[in-house]
């Protein structure tokens, strides 16, 4: 008999064209109902990209790192354009030799919630350090950027409140809105038109909640329209720093500064996984405020607290960032350069303004193997799709470091329009 070819649609995989959102719901009455269709897509998902995701680093996140490939298991030496070490902190041989007395003194972890016997003088010294960076009266520690969004929001806020966040906001906003019980209502992106929209016949407490910068399109916050906009309808603002912090303005304080407005914002809350290269969140305000949020936070309340090692590193880390601003410097000419770079060779990274820099690809059937040739070619890049941004948005997220050479961003810009020209998305 004759061998039949098969179809086109024979020849696909049968979870083609499936992501995340597909699975999350499940039919029956049983929670391990949800698996069984989770794991056969999954199975064919991995090896298709997804492998990307999750590589093992055996490595300092500097600007080369060393990668076991998630499909091969072999161990790969690639340029680093994927961590947020914005300045090359988290190795300074400052940094480690802090945490190394740290353990020495302390040991590993914190052993406790801060409400009890978590509470350590290194901790103290680092909440005040940074309520006098920022220019504060006072500063609270969370043990992620993730649980300070969290716990702030839902200390502040109360069902019957309406909570007004960016659409663009990260999950940790979101989802402290969420713990609240609030109202929650999205506006436009960037949008103060929209807002005012959104804004006007609300009665009650409003929280409005932005980002000095959005993670995953690198633009700044519209910040003084958005803010003439609440001032107009008595509502109170959370701006979100976790990109934005010791990055931008005169003195490193964040986008609020960088806009001359610094005074005029009610909460201001940052990270520690970015510039300084640690771990943790902070919440800076009025005194009152900060001995409110300890009590009724519950992401941090609950928690284990900071490990003292950790916040020994980011007190060395934040002094580094306050005797040496040409680290700043350095950092916005390195970003500056890669912008011409990427808009001669017609790269397209959409409104990026910042650090911050999405390689535009827009194909989500593509953007896998993309980033899978951009890796086999030495960089380190990982592609984000649904549900990081919206269907048919998808891109690789570029990170650039003040660590970063000229010759570090030319490889750069050399594989990736390289790549997206064989693949058809740039000229």
């Amino acid at each position: 008999m004759e061998a039949v070819e098969p179809t086109d649609d024979e020849q696909r995989p049968a979870f083609s064209g499936y992501d995340y959102s597909n699975f999350y719901y499940g039919a029956g009455d049983d929670v391990l109902n949800l698996l069984a269709p989770f794991r056969e897509w999954y199975k064919e998902a991995r090896p298709a990209g997804y492998y990307l995701y999750a590589e093992a680093m055996s490595s300092a996140p500097t600007t080369h790192v060393r990668v076991r490939n998630g499909k091969t298991g072999r161990e790969q030496d690639l340029l680093n354009l994927a961590s947020y070490n914005y300045l090359g902190i988290s190795y300074r041989p400052e940094v480690k030799e802090a945490a190394i007395k740290a353990i020495e003194r302390y040991g590993l972890g914190a052993s406790g919630s801060p409400i009890l016997s978590g509470t350590f003088d290194i901790h103290i010294e680092l909440a005040d350090a940074i309520a006098h960076f920022k220019d504060k009266p006072a500063a609270i520690l969370f043990p992620t950027g993730y649980s300070a969004n969290v716990g702030f929001i839902s200390a502040m806020m109360r069902p019957g409140d309406t909570i007004l966040l960016d659409q663009y906001a990260h999950a940790s906003v979101v989802d402290g809105a969420i713990l609240a019980k609030a109202k929650t209502v999205f506006f436009r992106h960037n949008n103060p038109l929209d807002l005012e929209r959104k804004l006007s016949g609300v009665k009650g407490k409003k929280l409005v909640v932005v980002e000095g910068v959005y993670s995953m399109d690198g633009d700044v916050c519209a910040l003084p329209e958005l803010l003439e906009v609440t001032r107009r309808h008595g509502a109170r603002v959370l701006i979100d720093e976790a990109h934005s912090t010791f990055l931008f303005g005169p003195n490193g304080r964040g986008v609020a500064e960088h806009f001359g407005l610094d005074q005029e914002i009610d909460f201001h809350l940052g990270t520690f996984s970015k510039s300084l290269g640690g771990q943790g969140g902070f919440v800076c305000g009025r005194r009152d405020l900060i001995d409110y949020v300890s009590g009724f936070g519950r992401s941090r309340f609950f928690s284990c607290n900071l490990a003292p090692v950790i916040a020994a590193g980011l007190l060395a880390g934040l002094r580094i960032l306050e005797r040496e601003p040409q680290l700043r410097a350095k950092l916005w000419s390195n970003v500056a350069y890669l912008r011409r770079r990427f808009a001669e060779e017609d790269v397209d990274i959409g409104k990026s303004t910042s650090q911050v820099m999405p390689v535009m690809v827009n194909n989500d059937a593509k953007v896998f193997a993309i980033a899978e040739k951009i890796q086999d070619r030495g960089l380190y890049l990982q592609p984000v799709t649904y549900p990081a941004v919206p269907k048919h948005r998808s891109r690789l997220r570029v990170s650039v470091s003040a660590a970063h050479t000229e010759a570090d961003l030319e490889q750069a810009v050399g594989v990736i329009a390289g790549v997206l020209r064989e693949e058809g998305i740039c000229r």
